[in-house]
């Protein structure tokens, strides 16, 4: 799932349409946010990558990973990233970490209530912090580049 603004560049749009990325509309996601990332998982043997917070730089997680994870009777996989923050910095070589945590699976008798989504988020922020801990517990999740521009 990738934020239909991503597809405007040529490049982009190629790169991604190529890697089985599909646009979705933040704004206005409607009912096709989670049914087609749904059928996907049921009928293709992919994974889906979502930031469950609908972005990268926030920690307020959303409810759509859940439901979608529910629906297609998969696991989330609670997963983070240490590395270049930018696409010109990844470009540099520098180090990359990826760590995978142990599934979460959401039963699909479970009824998604404030409650079991408020329960799941918990879950997914604990394994987040821990995997944060476990790979380097000093990373920082903020671009500082940007924060010299805007201090200049």
């Amino acid at each position: 799932m990738a934020k239909k603004e991503l597809f405007k560049n040529p490049i982009l749009k190629y790169i991604l349409v190529h890697a089985n990325a599909f646009p979705v509309n933040r704004e206005n996601p409607g009912p096709s946010a989670i049914k087609q990332p749904v059928r996907i998982l049921r009928k293709q043997d992919l994974s889906l990558i979502l930031f469950p917070s609908g972005t990268r730089h926030s920690n307020d997680l959303k409810g759509g990973a859940a439901l979608i994870a529910q629906l297609a009777n998969v696991p989330l996989v609670p997963t983070v990233y240490q590395g270049p923050l930018t696409f010109k910095h990844l470009l540099s070589r520098k180090k990359v970490t990826i760590s995978f945590g142990e599934p979460i699976y959401i039963d699909r008798k479970t009824k998604l209530d404030d409650a079991a989504q408020k329960n799941i988020e918990q879950q997914l922020q604990q394994a987040f912090d821990s995997l944060d801990k476990e790979v380097n517990p000093d990373f920082k999740y903020i671009d500082m580049s940007k924060n010299k521009k805007r201090d200049e």
